[in-house]
Formats: structure tokens, sequence, C-alpha cells
């Protein structure tokens, strides 16, 4: 009775309400969460999380006038998160500013090898076993500091962006309690046999630039129903820190469009994205990091998993170029106010697709096919370091799914996505619980 007595009490408090009649939010807005979760590729997430959004006098109302995000939290299979982030319009005139400083400590990091269909994946041997298999897993430490100016060209939807990053990468053989010493991974092949240099195995430090175009007629930036964002830019190291021969320049692209099938209720949009390498020589520490102007995410990897073709494992697919794309059918199927907040359960139905456009380190890979040493065991079956180079060529890789979303005031978006992926060669099924639309 009680408990009957507390959800007539809950629901008394909920006003049902269309976009026109949102309450125009004012001051500071907080989004605490304790960061409980779950994904497939990191394991049970725990620790907090906060959104903290200044609207001001409501005037710039569904947009904020300045946000900041903070997160400290741990993930069972290792993965330690330390994370601030800060963005605003209206911080500068005619400046939009975001910075982020961030650690990501991750004793038992998914390494899958380079240019996807080229190289197999056993689902037998991803995973920790009584005898310490582990085999698709090495150790990667980041700490991050991430900064990005944005500009207006005129009175046009037209703009420009640059920005400044700071990596500290360290890599190494995977650690955990369940591995025993001397157990042989992908990542120690891969360094035995040069595919990965001596002096890039334990990481390195980069200083990344990158400058570019941005054009938005998008109605809202976090919860668009219309409109349209393109990111055009360049971003690149001259590796003047750890001098390792790892200069290079990469280009980025970025078409997302938003259309009305309802209004107000029901979007369709989608994500056609490019990143490949123009010159020079990527660590391959660095070939996963999804590069992005404005933060959806607090680190956006691919391909592969929960930012770019969910329902993959984490990083299944790295080469030197990718392509992806991202189909999305949004319903926002409750509108309410509720605590003096407004309030938006949606649920959004997807289709992933991506590959790898341009190999990686190719040449170095065929140095795989000599090697017959037997490096893993598992259902009595043996696989040689040769085993794990097949040469099939590159295929599309997909997966499709549904989420649920929780939004409050058009920007705080809590998300529970699940995902089938198309092929068992890339994973199976993959579950995220975090924050935002992936695009």
């Amino acid at each position: 009775m009680k408990k009957m007595l507390l959800a007539a009490a809950l629901l008394a408090g909920c006003v049902l309400y269309s976009n026109a009649q949102e309450v125009t939010k004012t001051g500071l807005n907080f989004g605490p969460l304790p960061a409980v979760g779950y994904s497939s590729d990191l394991g049970w997430h725990y620790g907090a999380l906060t959104d903290i959004y200044w609207y001001g006098d409501g005037s710039t109302y569904p947009e904020y006038m300045w946000k900041a995000n903070v997160e400290v939290s741990r993930y069972s299979k290792g993965n330690t998160v330390l994370h601030s982030f800060f963005d605003s319009k209206y911080l500068i005139p005619g400046l939009r500013v975001s910075a982020a400083i961030s650690y990501f400590g991750n004793k038992t990091y998914s390494f899958y090898g380079f240019n996807g269909a080229s190289s197999l994946y056993v689902p037998e041997l991803d995973r920790i076993t009584d005898d310490g298999l582990g085999f698709f897993l090495m150790r990667r430490d980041i700490f991050r500091i991430m900064t990005c100016l944005q500009g207006s060209i005129g009175d046009s939807k037209w703009g420009w962006a640059g920005g400044i990053t700071y990596w500290n990468m360290n890599t190494g053989h995977a650690k955990n309690k369940g591995l025993t010493d001397g157990t042989t991974s992908l990542f120690d092949l891969y360094v035995k046999n040069g595919i990965i240099p001596e002096a890039e195995k334990n990481g390195g430090q980069h200083l990344e630039f990158k400058a570019g175009v941005v054009y938005d007629s998008r109605d809202h930036e976090n919860n668009p129903t219309r409109g349209a964002n393109l990111e055009v830019y360049a971003f690149g190291s001259p590796d003047i820190i750890s001098k390792h021969d790892n200069n290079y320049l990469k280009l980025a692209a970025h078409w997302k469009q938003f259309f009305p099938v309802v209004q107000d209720r029901l979007t369709f949009g989608y994500h056609l994205a490019y990143q490949g390498l123009v010159a020079g020589n990527a660590p391959f520490y660095l070939l996963q990091s999804i590069q992005s102007l404005n933060m959806k995410q607090i680190n956006t990897e691919g391909l592969g998993s929960t930012c770019t073709v969910r329902g993959t494992t984490s990083n299944r697919l790295m080469g030197n170029s990718y392509a992806w794309s991202n189909f999305e059918l949004r319903w926002s199927f409750a509108k309410f106010r509720w605590i003096n907040q407004n309030w938006t359960l949606a649920t959004n139905p997807f289709f992933d697709a991506g590959m790898v456009v341009s190999p990686y380190r190719a040449e170095q890979m065929e140095k795989l096919l000599a090697d017959k040493t037997v490096v893993s065991k598992v259902d009595g079956k043996e696989y040689t370091a040769a085993d794990f180079y097949t040469k099939n060529a590159e295929k599309l890789h997909m997966g499709a799914g549904a989420g649920l979303h929780i939004i409050m005031n058009q920007n705080f978006n809590i998300n529970f996505e699940v995902a089938k992926c198309l092929d068992p060669n890339d994973g199976n099924i993959g579950v995220n619980v975090g924050l935002n639309y992936i695009f």
C-alpha cells in the first residue's frame, strides 16, 4: 500500500507538456548521478558523475550559457576514469571555448589487431580464465589535456575551429590477477614480429593540433529534431616530444542530418563519417582515437563498441583510415515536468556500419605468416601466431539495436543501449549505460 501511495504521489507531481509549454530554466542546474552501470566491453561501472549547467536569465534556453562535467569512477575490468570538461559559447564573446582534462587507466584494454577482417577474432580467447588466457588484452593508460576554440564566420551558419591536445600514453602487457606470468597476448606477438616497433611499445607523448570549418543549422545541438551539421578538419602531430618517427597528418569529416517525421515526437537522423591518414606514420596507440570538436562522450574510440559501430567489440577495427555511418529513429514517447524540470523519455532503434578503408602496416603484418609458434590453446585447439593474420579482404561491419534515453531539459541525457553485432567475427551483443546520443 505504501508503494502505491508513493507512486501516486510521484505521478501527481508530473505534468504532461508539449515543447511550447516547457519551463524556461534559469540559473544553475545539476545532473548528479551515481556512476552505476554496465558495459559489455568494460564491465560493471561504479563511482560518481555530474553535469552542471548554467542557464543565466534563461534567455538562451534550451542552450546553456556554460556546462561542466566531472566524473570519478572505475570499471570492474580494471578501467579508472578521472575526467573534467567545460564548454561555453558565452565565456568569451564571439568564441566557443571547450576544454577537458582526463586520466584513463586501463590494465585490461582490448586489442584485436589491425585492419579489421584481416585479424582473426576468437571469442573463446577473449576472456580471462583459470588458465590465464586474456589473449586480446593489453595495458593502456592515458593522460590527456584538450582545448578547442570555435568562432562564427560573419552572420552565416558557417564557422571555424582550432585546438590543441596533449597526449601522454603508456602501453604494455595487460595486468590482472587472473593472468599468469608469461601469458602471450596479441600485443606481444605484434611487438615480437616488429609490427609494433620497440620505440612505440611503451607509448609516447604527443602535441596534436587541429583546425577546420563547421556548418550548423540544427535547432538544438544535444537533442535536435531538424537541421544539419558538417565538421571538416585536419589534425596531426609533429612528434616533437617522444621523437619516435611518428609525425602524422589526418583528415576528419562528419555530416549529421535530422528530419522531423512527427513534429516534436519522431525524428530521423543519420551520421556519415570519415577519418583517415593523409601523410606520415601514426603510432598504433592513437589509431583508435576518434577526434571530435564537441565531445559527446568522455573518450570517443573505435571503430567498434558504443561510440561508432555499436554491437561490435571495443576497438575491433583499427586501421589508417575509417568510414562509418549511424542511422537512428528517435521517438520521444513521453514528455512531462517533474521536480520543476522538463523531462523526455525517448527510444532510438538504430543501425550502424563501418569499415577500414586504408590498412595500417599491412607489409609488416605479413611477418606473422612466418611465425608458426603456438601461442594459445583453448577447447583443445592450438593457435599459432600465423593464424591471427588471415589476409581476408576487408568488409562492411554492422550492428543494430535500440536504446532508452531519459533526457532532462534537452541537455542531460542518460542512455541505455543494447546492440547486436551482425557478424560473429566482430562480437555478439553490446550493452552500454552512459550519457548522450552518440551523434
